[in-house]
């Protein structure tokens, strides 16, 4: 059985082999798979990786550089290739993915990748680079095939043939007018089980779904999903067929859209590569802390507030912890599902406004209960049950904020135009704790004093 790529003995095999220079390291790279092989690049010096490399065929050197994360950069890698290794090397990418890699250069060093290409390459790699690489043209692949809609079928079966040479695989077979204007697609099972007269305009799907160029690619994604598509083709404002994305690429997108939204709602910026440096992260993460040090200021300035309640009544600094905490929990959950359900659909203001009184209820129910136990403890260990129904309520009224906090702050905040996963956690958390110490607090000073 193949070992995991990550084990460190195929790191250091794979260093053992270089140093002996006998041959051995092709046999060992032939054991994982290019992707495999990325993973173990992550774990060797640029140098060791630039070695590594220059063992791999030009198909295997394309397919690994490609399976690279960002945060390797293998734009790296590329650049420092000769002239001729590389641009053999790029010949084997699919265009969306050399767009991707070289697109991380300053344009000094894309002009010296570009240059050394064949006029045609260098071309189509041009043509996207203009493009987002947020959106569909910044992740569609230019190579697809497509087909003439005067040919017959026997025309197209060759056409399709001839295209195939320059693509390892398609999924959908685009129609077009002498104009390269988009006029539907054909399904291959039924152009090979049609009549051999038959012409193409007789097997043409006008019904299809298609993407502008500049349609984000988390749109694009949600497309592909919801119609549980192969492919899509990416058109301009005339309808002219620029390229396809596959469902591949929305898997990329949909990784990077996650990891994204997770560092935001963990007050992470973006720009944080996740192999970064210490110095990295410090940057990236510092201001978000600074802010939620200045909120916190506010939690500690209500307690400030009623530091003769908290004298009289000591047992209540060790409640109103539990139930800011709880209420911070509560409106993490709440957070987490909202914004997910942003991410996925555009919300209208009634499913905007059923989210809300979901959170409510559930809010309500869950505050309850755990109201309910935290009261019994205050019966069984204090023997007071006003102090006891003064939790009851904090408890339930901080969850029930919570709910409408996680909910009610991100959906306000996408509906003015901020994304919802940067600063709704730290807002939140205010509200938890400022309400989960002032609900206790006052209650506790109107009841028990």
């Amino acid at each position: 059985m193949q070992e995991a790529p990550l084990d460190m003995k195929a790191v250091i095999r794979l260093r053992e082999g270089l140093n002996a220079r006998d041959g051995s390291i092709e046999a060992i790279l032939e054991a994982y798979h290019p992707s495999e092989i990325a993973i173990l690049l992550g774990q060797l010096h640029r140098s060791e990786q630039q070695e590594v490399i220059s063992y791999l065929s030009a198909e295997l050197a394309s397919e690994t550089i490609s399976e690279m994360k960002e945060e390797q950069h293998p734009e790296e890698l590329l650049l420092k290739m000769h002239p001729d290794v590389r641009k053999e090397v790029v010949a084997e990418f699919d265009y969306d993915d050399a767009t991707d890699i070289i697109a991380q250069l300053d344009q000094v060093s894309q002009e010296e990748i570009l240059e050394g290409l064949s006029p045609e390459d260098a071309s189509a790699i041009r043509n996207l680079l203009i493009y987002s690489p947020d959106s569909a043209g910044g992740i569609m692949n230019s190579r697809f095939t497509s087909i003439s809609i005067d040919l017959s079928k026997k025309e197209a079966i060759d056409e399709i043939i001839r295209q195939s040479e320059a693509s390892d695989e398609f999924y959908s077979i685009y129609v077009v007018n002498r104009q390269n204007k988009l006029l539907g697609i054909i399904s291959l099972k039924d152009l090979l089980k049609s009549r051999s007269d038959v012409h193409i305009a007789d097997l043409l799907q006008k019904d299809y779904k298609a993407v502008y160029a500049d349609t984000d690619q988390e749109a694009v994604a949600a497309m592909i999903g919801q119609y549980n598509l192969s492919s899509i083709p990416v058109i301009d404002e005339h309808r002219n067929l620029l390229g396809q994305i596959t469902f591949d690429d929305v898997i990329d997108v949909l990784q990077a859209e996650n990891t994204e939204d997770i560092l935001k709602i963990s007050g992470v910026s973006e720009d944080e590569e996740l192999s970064g440096s210490w110095k990295m992260a410090v940057r990236s993460r510092l201001p978000w802390l600074v802010i939620n040090l200045g909120t916190a200021f506010l939690a500690a300035a209500v307690i400030r507030y009623y530091d003769q309640t908290i004298a009289q009544i000591a047992m209540l600094a060790g409640y109103m912890t539990i139930i800011a905490g709880m209420g911070g929990n509560a409106a993490t959950q709440a957070l987490a599902v909202t914004v997910r359900r942003i991410s996925l659909n555009q919300l209208s203001d009634r499913q905007a406004w059923n989210t809300i009184k979901k959170e409510i209820l559930v809010g309500l129910v869950n505050g309850a209960t755990n109201g309910l136990i935290v009261w019994a403890v205050a019966l069984i260990f204090d023997g007071n049950p006003m102090l006891g129904l003064v939790i009851f309520i904090s408890m339930a009224g901080n969850l029930v904020i919570a709910g409408i906090a996680g909910a009610g702050i991100p959906l306000f905040l996408k509906k003015i135009g901020i994304d919802p996963a940067v600063a709704s956690s730290i807002i939140i958390t205010t509200f938890t704790d400022i309400f989960g110490f002032l609900l206790p607090l006052g209650l506790a000073t109107k009841m028990l004093l």
